[in-house]
């Protein structure tokens, strides 16, 4: 490997949880299109946007493990192979993370740039992201950490702050850091607003993998310590690597700016001048997106009478607003979210509220995404539900059986392969299969275009708990 190749690690374990419902625990923001003007998710546009980059290298993508799938069907369609995706077993903040990517990069005695990236923002300008990253390389270069400080436009409480020795302008290269600010409240943000030497903290940093290693290695060497055992056992499945979740458990959960950037001396903020934002909230949301002359931001089938200041969202059914200002709405096909538009910071706890009177609504879509496809629920009950299921090209299902259930499939369009226990057998559109209870079964998509049938589900339990796995392509044993 050159030792100048600059490695993108792309956290993307977040939850979401400010733009649900649209944003959910089965399908957070980081993997759905947001942008008015590109079909690519927020993680796609995370890695393409460095495209322009000299001694670009493939990616290393930090996710939740039961996100891994999503992610990595999304780095493929780009036609990118990842050196690795991380699973996290549960979110222990940036700093584990982070250890985690730096001695995954150096196992081999390299020591390439790491550029740290969220996967959920939006860079407007490309041209001078990238040029600011050039700049940061010189920095990173003599052994400094990097972190991208953007000129505040406003007096936000929902980002970080960085004070830094010089103002930060456009003239600047680059500063020496004096120190890190959390989350401030509205009179110490519009103090902030004011002075120049004060920038929003982007949360993406550059540095050689070496030296953040170091650094962390002084500062806290037990989290260090914790992640080389977490990836002991070197548990590979085809890209993903498992984390030891007993030894990922003694990390404390902690940012890479309280573990180390708060505390080194080698801190330096570079200027980001490139239309950066972090996608924390519908009123954000609002903010990028385009509007009409009453400044209302609009997106599937909606009609507005007398509205101003408003984002309306429709994913499915008609969304009809009459006579309401600075108003957020969001139409799903399972939920409908009503809220002030200055409060959409606050949804997060909304969420959990949900989630504690065990609606499942707060945490899951109709729609879920699996490694050979996806299924959407189309209507239930207690005893039976219907499904629509989508079958990606030559994927298929694991070897099954359900003890609780029975099912019928009818093929919409595609051709299916279905296993019956011994028995192999193709259905054409309109043409079906029934599977009783407690027999092996599977599911295949032989061609080169999408296989789409309905599920009829019927028996005591309609769940997928109901679920035992013979084999399976994925590596999924029980779900």
């Amino acid at each position: 490997m050159n030792s100048n190749n600059i490695i993108p690690i792309i956290l993307c374990g977040g939850l979401g949880t400010r733009l649900w419902p649209i944003s959910r625990e089965s399908f957070p923001k980081q993997f759905i299109s947001l942008d008015d003007d590109n079909d690519k998710t927020l993680l796609q546009n995370t890695y393409e946007r460095l495209l322009p980059l000299e001694d670009l290298d493939s990616p290393i993508l930090i996710c939740n493990e039961n996100h891994r799938f999503i992610a990595a069907e999304q780095i493929r369609e780009l036609g990118i192979i990842p050196k690795t995706i991380l699973l996290e077993p549960f979110g222990r903040g940036t700093g584990p993370a982070i250890t985690l990517a730096a001695l995954k990069a150096t196992e081999q005695g390299e020591n390439p740039f790491l550029l740290i990236l969220s996967s959920d923002h939006i860079i407007k300008n490309q041209t001078s992201f990238i040029k600011s990253i050039e700049k940061g390389l010189k920095y990173a270069e003599e052994g400094r950490l990097v972190t991208f400080g953007v000129v505040p436009e406003s007096p936000e409480t929902c980002y970080g702050y960085i004070e830094s020795e010089e103002s930060i302008t456009k003239k600047i290269v680059g500063t020496k850091i004096t120190r890190f600010i959390e989350k401030p409240n509205l009179e110490k943000a519009k103090q902030f607003l004011s002075n120049k030497r004060f920038s929003w903290n982007s949360g993406i940093f550059l540095f050689r993998a070496k030296t953040i290693l170091k650094e962390l290695e002084f500062f806290n060497p037990d989290i260090v310590r914790n992640c080389r055992e977490a990836l002991i056992n070197n548990n590979v499945d085809f890209d993903f690597q498992r984390i030891v979740k007993e030894e990922y458990l003694k990390c404390k959960n902690i940012s890479i700016d309280i573990a180390v950037m708060e505390k080194t001396n080698l801190g330096t903020v570079v200027p980001l001048f490139a239309g950066w934002k972090d996608i924390g909230s519908w009123e954000h949301i609002w903010e990028n997106a385009k509007k009409d002359e009453y400044q209302n931001a609009l997106k599937g089938k909606v009609f507005l009478k007398d509205c101003k200041n408003s984002y309306f969202r429709s994913e499915e059914r008609l969304l009809v607003g009459v006579g309401v200002n600075d108003l957020v709405a969001i139409e799903t096909r399972d939920a409908v979210l009503i809220i002030d538009k200055k409060k959409t910071q606050n949804l997060k706890d909304t969420v959990e509220n949900l989630k504690q009177i065990n609606f499942k609504e707060s945490t899951e879509h109709k729609k879920i995404f699996r490694p050979w496809g996806s299924y959407t629920s189309l209507v239930e009950d207690l005893t039976w539900k219907v499904k629509k299921i989508i079958v990606n090209p030559h994927q298929s299902l694991s070897l099954q059986l359900h003890k609780k259930r029975a099912e019928n499939w009818v093929v919409v369009s595609g051709i299916a392969k279905v296993q019956i226990n011994h028995k192999i057998t193709f259905l054409s559109k309109n043409e079906s299969a029934y599977i009783p209870k407690e027999t092996k079964h599977r599911l295949s998509n032989p061609k080169n275009y999408p296989l789409v049938l309905i599920e009829i589900q019927s028996g005591e339990l309609v769940d997928e708990l109901d679920i035992i796995r013979f084999e399976d392509n994925y590596g999924r044993i029980r779900t």
